[in-house]
């Protein structure tokens, strides 16, 4: 089309020399590129798959992978609104994408000889929520009967997630389900009683999945392992990967698992080009399944192999700060040690945990006031994210006037205030449902739902107006100075909210929980005087519960056909209320970037691979930071490709495990911060004890390295 502007016009990515050089690479040829974070790895993938578009390679023979959806949002900004390009659209995938896609391509070719039971009905994928409602309903019975994990003192959702973390290594390594508790008990079985508790759980696995292939269900790991065992190896998926997607950009690979490498491995024989990104010093989801050995033997099929090793993010305070970290927990010397890491560290010790909490809302002020720094250029990390520290932190940075957000992914939808809330609502709305709401509860509730309702006089209104679970109107407090007290104005915004659920509880009720929630939100609680209004992160989780409620009610409507009774309000109410974790909203991860100051895990902000400015670290004294979270049902190391079958996992290798764990944090954390580095440390934690973590101590090693080298800190 004359006159229409080229890929690249409007969306300029300036490179330097070694990064043009690869963007400008024959056509024809697999290009391994590997390089440290912020080294314009990913800038370069961005400009080869224009570069490939331009040239007139047909945009549907370009396959782009992902180990995780966010990752891919730089690719699909840049190709966003170009819809004239020749040949379709650039696929862009992770391997669950990718593979519920296939399956569902191939199912009634695969479904029989997969072990489906009804291989002539549509199958039925479901989210992690979904999964862990279905895996109750199947293996509860097995629990409260024969006293399965009776020594196992954690909540039983996450028992249950931990199951479910079994099945997936199993399907993304490539080895049977039957054989997790096999490999757990060689390595970890360091008793009778920890031997039943893996026999239990592989019992209840092999349980879930019979449950899943008498009803066509199929959750990420069943879904891995039709697409591994039975979709890629027929001829027509063959012909028809091999013959659509002769392009293939894989950015991340590192952070992928070994059935993505596979398929990448076997789908590069007959590709006509490809970039293979490595970031090194990484792998962070390990604990996903992320195997970076594996990645690596992508790099024999590469044509050429290039280097990035200039970091276009950090200063060179930052690099050396990330260097003589790594150096102190056993990296060999790179070139990131030289220069003086002094100015890129700030830090101060308090005795209490509020007093650290405090000072790091007044430096983040005094940085934006100050310093003129974007607020969305400071996040503030921690090994995790509790309620307390999460309150504290967005309490003082809103007393001073600072926009904010957190992500806290892998938490149970019930923990969400917002979410709480409208659960809360629903159950006043369905007195039907006989599970009226506590009015601890409701005072929750109001408060987060009425702009400006306090504690004390959420508590009043909740004690005089809800009555027989129902909300009376403001007017029927007879004192006027108790209705002086509350204040009209909260009182008017109060008899609206309790008109609009009388109102729905007088007429009839919305069968579909999710449609309820949606009116709900839109209709009065984002408006303005209410708890919603411009609260993005309070939005986002309301979308969330909507997109949750939407796809239990599609899932349950779908296993009618098996003769499954069910009331799909109350028993998603009820699902929620037992602590299912939620399922990954893509929603919650591409936000980040916009506005506001990020609260976050350390592991999120790295797995949204984006820089800032300033980082904020706090509880360095907790072993959070190297430690990995104890799980008695699984192991991630053990059940990866790389452990050798009947070793034992040892106290050493758990110590040699959380010393590479934390060097390759530090690495990843300065390589994405551009200016400093905040260190939040009290001498007692949230809970009141001395905190003495690896990262503590080897700060404190490192500083007395420095003073004795002359470089006092």
């Amino acid at each position: 089309m004359k006159g229409r502007p080229k890929l690249s016009e409007g969306r300029a990515i300036s490179l330097s020399a070694a990064q043009d050089e690869v963007v400008g690479e024959p056509v024809r040829r697999r290009i391994w590129l590997e390089g440290m974070a912020g080294s314009g790895k990913t800038s370069v993938g961005v400009r080869r798959v224009l570069r490939l578009i331009e040239g007139g390679v047909p945009a549907e023979s370009i396959l782009i992978m992902v180990p995780q959806r966010s990752l891919a949002q730089p690719y699909i900004r840049a190709l966003r609104g170009w819809t004239e390009h020749r040949g379709g659209q650039v696929s862009v995938h992770t391997i669950g994408s990718l593979s519920l896609q296939m399956v569902e391509t191939f199912w009634f070719l695969i479904a029989e000889a997969a072990g489906f039971q009804h291989p002539r009905q549509l199958p039925n994928f479901i989210g992690l929520e979904l999964v862990q409602y279905f895996m109750a309903r199947v293996i509860e019975p097995l629990v409260d009967e024969r006293e399965y994990f009776n020594s196992v003192r954690i909540d039983r959702q996450r028992l249950y997630s931990q199951i479910i973390d079994n099945m997936n290594k199993a399907a993304m390594v490539g080895f049977p389900i039957s054989e997790i508790g096999a490999r757990l008990k060689a390595a970890l079985a360091g008793g009778v009683e920890q031997a039943h508790i893996f026999d239990d759980a592989q019992t209840c696995a092999l349980a879930f999945r019979r449950y899943c292939l008498s009803h066509n269900l199929l959750d990420f790991s069943l879904q891995l392992e039709v697409f591994r065992d039975q979709v890629w190896p027929t001829a027509q998926a063959q012909d028809y990967l091999r013959g659509r997607y002769k392009h293939v950009i894989a950015d991340n690979v590192e952070e992928d698992n070994p059935v993505t490498h596979r398929f990448l491995r076997e789908l590069l024989e007959s590709s006509l080009s490809a970039l293979i990104i490595f970031d090194r010093d990484a792998g962070f989801r390990r604990f996903l399944g992320a195997d970076p050995a594996e990645a690596r033997r992508l790099q024999d099929q590469c044509d050429s192999c290039v280097t990035f090793n200039k970091s276009f993010v950090m200063s060179e305070n930052v690099a050396s700060l990330g260097g003589h970290l790594a150096a102190q927990l056993g990296a060999p010397a790179a070139h990131e040690i030289d220069g003086d890491p002094r100015p890129a560290l700030k830090a101060e010790a308090h005795r209490y945990h509020p007093q650290m909490v405090d000072w790091v809302t007044r430096e983040v002020q005094r940085l934006v006031n100050e310093d003129d720094v974007p607020p969305a250029e400071i996040v503030i990390l921690a090994p995790f994210l509790s309620d307390a520290l999460r309150f504290g932190l967005a309490e003082g940075l809103a007393g001073r006037g600072i926009p904010l957000r957190s992500h806290r992914p892998s938490r149970a939808l019930r923990d969400e205030p917002a979410a709480r809330t409208l659960l809360t609502l629903a159950r006043i709305a369905h007195p039907h449902w006989d599970m009226p709401p506590t009015n601890f509860d409701v005072v929750c509730a109001l408060m987060t739902a009425i702009q400006d309702l306090d504690l004390v006089r959420a508590k009043l209104l909740t004690e005089m107006l809800y009555r027989k679970g129902r909300l009376s109107p403001f007017a029927e407090i007879r004192s006027a100075a108790m209705q002086e007290r509350i204040t009209y104005d909260l009182g008017e915004r109060y008899d609206r909210l309790a008109a609009w659920l009388n109102r729905y509880i007088d007429g009839a009720p919305v069968d579909a929980i999710d449609i309820f929630f949606r009116r709900l939100y839109g209709g009065l609680l984002a408006r303005a005087g209410f708890g919603f209004h411009a609260d993005v992160d309070a939005g986002n989780t309301a979308q969330n519960l909507v997109d949750s409620a939407r796809n239990f009610r599609w899932s349950l409507d779908f296993m009618s056909r098996y003769d499954e009774k069910l009331d799909l309000g109350s028993d998603y109410v009820k699902m929620v209320d037992r602590g299912v974790i939620a399922n990954f909203y893509l929603r919650d991860w591409i936000a980040d970037a916009e506005t506001g100051v990020l609260i976050a895990p350390a592991y999120t902000f790295l797995l949204n691979n984006r820089a800032v400015d300033y980082q904020f670290w706090l509880n360095i004294g907790s072993e959070g930071w190297a430690r990995r979270l104890y799980q008695p049902l699984t192991h991630p190391y053990v059940l990866s490709r790389g452990w050798e079958a009947g070793a034992v996992w040892t106290d050493e290798d758990e110590r040699e495990l959380n010393r590479g764990t934390l060097r390759r944090l530090m690495l990843a954390l300065t390589r994405r911060c551009r200016k400093a580095i905040y260190l939040g440390h009290s001498e007692l934690s949230e809970s009141g004890y001395e905190g003495r973590g690896l990262l503590l101590e080897t700060l404190q090693s490192l500083l007395r390295r420095l003073a004795r080298e002359g470089q006092d800190v």
